[in-house]
């Protein structure tokens, strides 16, 4: 199968407390490349833009002020079938579910302070890959 791209965002409270590199490492040594990574700190638009989605749900507030609550940072991930390889690496929700070994049930807190997020589609991947970089720096990341 050939090597397709997802996007994936480190949140605030993995920066909070010092596992943004271990994560990034984790990813790494399961097979996945890094082709394009960015440390920024969401403004509420920004916030309430990408998870717009979510806009009726009644966690929408809480998760753009987690969102908005210091550095995440957003990259695209490189390997075979990344989109699924990804939503498995990371493990469910809620780190009380996450299988062993996963991102979430070695790094998140919580269910809300989850440490990562991950593209659910391949067109997800594409449109949340805009929202972060350039055509041109998604180009060279290809």
């Amino acid at each position: 199968m050939p090597d397709t791209h997802t996007l994936t965002i480190v949140k605030p409270d993995a920066f909070a407390s010092a596992k943004a590199g271990k994560i990034i490492a984790h990813l790494e040594a399961q097979g996945f490349k890094v082709c394009a990574a960015r440390v920024m700190h969401l403004t509420q638009a920004q916030a309430e833009e990408f998870y717009g989605v979510h806009r009726e749900r009644p966690f929408f507030r809480s998760l753009v002020s987690f969102m908005t609550s210091g550095p995440c940072m957003p990259l695209v991930l490189e390997k075979a079938d990344a989109v699924a390889s990804l939503r498995k690496a990371i493990g469910a929700t809620d780190p009380k579910e996450a299988e062993k070994g996963t991102v979430r049930a070695l790094f998140a807190e919580s269910k809300e302070r989850n440490a990562i997020h991950a593209s659910d589609s391949d067109e997800n991947a594409a449109r949340e890959s805009r929202f972060f970089f350039s055509e041109s720096e998604l180009l060279a990341a290809h």
